[in-house]
């Protein structure tokens, strides 16, 4: 399935990357992982894409899957019906409810094979309604990328439109989630779930939390609840993509009204952060929390997932220069991180959704593509390479001292992130 575009990227990939036969190896099918995996082209100009080995399509995984391929669509028909297609279905979820992180092919209410129930309202499109800030956040990134790419605002339907409204409407409500949200999620228990990262607590409502201009979210990108409900790069990315709407208002819509909410909720957004979630390190000094309830308390730590305050250089929200930033980035890359692992074959970032002491290759190729210089990226290219278990792609999270230990031998983000640093560093 391979298209013209990225047969040429192969033919130069060849050129520059022969002196190293295995990252030419692993590059080619990790960059061809989406599109030989994990893409299914329907009838109605849509495109579903399934997240590996689970059938269901993520709004945040499918987006990251195909980023690496937006270089290249400007001049490839093919691409172009693929990613056209895949933001007409994001889109059409958004719309069915904007609370759902995954959803199903068909209205087949097929869910999981584990034995559990949700408490939250279901409908026969949802796979899972964990309500995640970036869920929401990631098709409005892809889409203004695509725009700026190629130059096609075709995607900009009123389907999309109506869209932007939900989105804009549904971070508003979040502000004040006590007061206003009717959103609940509970779990109901098999053996092989932990109940604390896949329930809200309190009765499905999660913790309480203070209005602080922020909007609150029930889980994080790992799809594990929040311990407090503000989650801040996941803040800070709306921060970004309520940028992109503002800018799609005026030029595509000239919609007065939509930039102006925007632009007000962008504001409060990031008040909220500059106010709440900075903290005061003894050791590393200001730097960004995790987590905040705007009551005063914070969770310190950094997940493998993205958004990640180690990812915030490529979301948009700081240059990697920033003093606040490279502070963060010295917790976050340190055993005082608790979700940071040492061992005899890689140190990186891990997540609470893996066991303790593996790291993830999203983690290692994130801190790639947001290193300060040349040397730490082919740094870290070398280290996921030497602990892919020589199964030639890469994987969830692997254990630092025994690689051939690893979670989901088909994780399509982990493939493509990877396949994104490598063309950066080396064929951009």
């Amino acid at each position: 399935m391979l298209t013209k575009s990225i047969e040429n990227l192969f033919a130069e990939a060849d050129k520059k990357l022969a002196f190293n036969p295995k990252l030419l190896k692993v590059f080619k099918t990790c960059y061809a992982s989406t599109l030989e995996t994990t893409v299914k082209l329907l009838d109605n100009d849509e495109t579903f894409v399934i997240t590996g080995d689970i059938p269901a399509m993520w709004l945040r995984d499918s987006s990251a899957q195909v980023q690496h391929y937006l270089p290249l669509a400007k001049d490839d028909a093919d691409l172009q019906r693929i990613i056209e297609g895949l933001i007409k279905r994001q889109i059409k979820y958004i719309n069915i409810d904007a609370y759902s992180n995954a959803f199903n092919e068909t209205t087949n209410n097929h869910r999981s094979e584990y034995d559990y129930f949700d408490h939250t309202e279901l409908n026969s499109w949802i796979w899972e309604r964990k309500y995640e800030i970036d869920s929401l956040c990631y098709p409005i990134r892809l889409s203004y990328k695509y725009w700026k790419e190629t130059g096609k605002s075709n995607i900009f339907t009123p389907e999309f439109k109506r869209a932007v409204y939900t989105i804009i409407d549904t971070f508003t409500i979040e502000q004040r989630h006590m007061e206003k949200s009717t959103y609940r999620f509970e779990r109901d228990w098999a053996e092989v779930w932990n109940k604390d990262t896949e329930t809200l607590q309190n009765n499905g409502h999660g913790l309480p939390v203070n209005y602080t201009g922020m909007t609150w979210s029930g889980f994080r990108p790992s799809d594990d609840a929040c311990t407090f409900g503000y989650l801040i790069p996941s803040n800070m990315f709306a921060v970004v993509i309520l940028g992109y709407i503002m800018e799609i208002a005026q030029q595509i819509w000239e919609d007065e009204r939509m930039f102006k909410l925007a632009k007000k909720l962008r504001h409060e957004i990031d008040y909220g952060i500059k106010a709440y979630a900075k903290f005061i390190h003894p050791k590393y000094g200001i730097m960004f929390a995790y987590e905040t309830d705007g009551f005063g308390n914070y969770t310190l730590m950094d997940d493998a997932n993205v958004p990640s305050l180690l990812s915030l250089p490529y979301l948009g929200y700081v240059s990697s220069d920033d003093a606040t930033y490279i502070n963060t980035r010295k917790f976050i890359l340190s055993e005082d991180n608790p979700f940071y692992y040492s061992g005899k074959y890689a140190s990186g970032i891990g997540s609470p959704h893996t066991p303790p002491h593996y790291i993830w290759h999203i983690a290692l190729s994130m801190q790639g593509l947001t290193a300060s210089t040349r040397e730490e990226a082919l740094e870290l290219i070398n280290t996921i390479l030497s602990t892919d278990a020589d199964c030639g792609c890469m994987h969830e999270g692997f254990n630092v001292d025994d690689p051939t230990q690893f979670t989901r031998a088909w994780f399509a983000w982990a493939n493509s992130l990877f396949a994104e640093l490598v063309y950066n560093t080396y064929l951009k």
